[in-house]
């Protein structure tokens, strides 16, 4: 028997061989894919069917590093003199509004952010969390969101020495009590892993601190890693290395750690990154407003390093985030071959996948694999959608306005642009509302 049926599209698998059938039909039973083939596939009469005529079916998008409470600062109309370096945005941006965050702030900003996630077509996401005045507890706020929406999440506490070095062992243990619940607890869609803030505001004790626990626990590690100069000096003036060399030498890097960025990074230190087996989150759109500079993905991917996609909190559309990825290191090297459409899917899919070990569970749509689905109409498509165009159309035609349905591990979160796992305007409401608080407490608008 199978569950659900999706007939009659054009299924882009991202499958080892990236094959794309024509008139393909995905079978789904007790959340997993059963089957994968031209024409009808599965045994039996499926409880639900969905006919995808003319759309084109693809695994969920992987946003590879975010910040779900970034979305609390969108359009804030903040009263401050205008950044002029990366370090300025943190101080005057970034950080202020940490200190204001509460816990139900986090669970707000999780909410909006996983509706956004799912209108625009992403079913997993890894976020890291920081606000040193709302430490214990906050995970289970924003695990909350998360089980709320019906996606899949890896969320963590930043840990970071800002303040006192307590306060880094303080976020730690938040990160170590949540993987533990989820442990506990069996929770399948939202896991826990352990978050660096950067180099710059962490000693070597706690890399060594976290990195021992991170093995303990078998889960993921990440850390901001040379997205701005300031990292990359502040470990040349007090330990005369780059900041690759320096988190090598504190035994902080394997196969288990994701780095967030790595803008400022030389050959040396890409050659350490693929012999740790180390990856890399790529965030251009992110790098771009923050005028960090492009990081040296071209060469990353020469090299095989893996390379996910993430927002970095700031545009939740995956699509943008593609098309991003694929235009600027093009402009940057100043060559059109510089990076593929179908090298810039990847990044969004099965590498996102892979840079937390999934990929054996998610990023492309093979038998035995989580059902995590979504279907795109390509109506605005000025030009035919065939196999042979239908990676072209995703990078340069869709966006995740054309995201019709969502599926994640069978369960279909939205329907024809209709959202069955939460209430959208009162998602919207409680968004708004904590981000009014929010704003006033950062002086960017008064009391209303």
């Amino acid at each position: 028997m199978v569950e659900l049926l999706i007939k009659n599209g054009l299924v882009v698998t991202m499958d080892k061989d990236r094959r794309i059938i024509a008139d393909g039909s995905v079978a789904v039973d007790e959340g997993r894919i059963v089957s994968v083939k031209r024409g009808l596939a599965g045994k039996g009469k499926p409880e639900e069917v969905i006919d995808a005529r003319g759309k084109i079916v693809m695994p969920g998008l992987v946003c590879s590093h975010t910040h779900l409470y970034g979305m609390l600062l969108r359009g804030a109309p903040l009263k401050i003199d205008p950044p002029s370096d990366f370090s300025q945005i943190l101080q005057r941006v970034w950080w202020p509004m940490d200190e204001a965050m509460t816990k139900e702030d986090a669970y707000a900003s999780a909410l909006i952010s996983c509706l956004e996630f799912i209108k625009t077509g992403t079913t997993l996401f890894a976020d890291t969390f920081s606000g040193p005045n709302a430490i214990s507890g906050v995970l289970d706020r924003i695990s909350a969101a998360v089980e709320q929406s019906g996606m899949r999440g890896i969320i963590s506490f930043e840990a970071t020495e800002r303040h006192t070095h307590a306060e880094g062992s303080k976020g730690t243990k938040e990160n170590e009590r949540f993987i533990l619940k989820v442990k506990r607890e069996r929770m399948h869609r939202v896991q826990g892993m352990f978050s660096i803030h950067a180099s710059f505001t962490v000693s070597d004790e706690l890399f060594r601190y976290v990195r021992e626990l991170a093995s303990r626990y078998k889960v993921p590690l990440t850390i901001h890693t040379s997205e701005g100069l300031c990292d990359l000096y502040h470990n040349y003036e007090r330990f005369g290395k780059r900041t690759i060399e320096r988190l090598r030498d504190a035994e902080l890097l394997g196969p288990d750690v994701v780095l967030a960025h790595c803008v400022h990074v030389n050959d040396d230190e890409l050659t350490i990154i693929k012999k740790t087996g180390a990856k890399v989150a790529h965030n251009p759109m992110s790098n771009m407003l923050n005028a960090v500079g492009v990081a040296p993905v071209v060469k990353m991917l020469s090299m095989g390093i893996p390379v996910g996609l993430g927002n970095d909190g700031y545009i939740f559309d995956g699509f943008e985030n593609i098309r991003a990825a694929f235009l600027l290191h093009k402009l940057a090297h100043g060559d059109p071959r510089s990076i593929t459409p179908m090298e810039a899917l990847e990044m969004a899919t099965i590498r996102g996948a892979e840079l937390y070990c999934l990929e054996n569970e998610l990023g492309s749509i093979e038998p035995g694999k989580l059902a995590d689905i979504i279907i795109v109409d390509p109506r605005r498509a000025p030009t035919p959608l065939y196999p042979e165009s239908v990676i072209g159309h995703i990078i340069n035609t869709v966006s995740g306005n054309d995201v019709e349905t969502v599926i994640v591990g069978g369960n279909i979160l939205m329907r024809e642009r209709k959202m069955l796992s939460m209430e959208e305007e009162e998602v919207i409401k409680l968004s708004r509302k904590s981000a009014e608080k929010l704003w006033q407490k950062l002086g960017a608008i008064k009391k209303r």
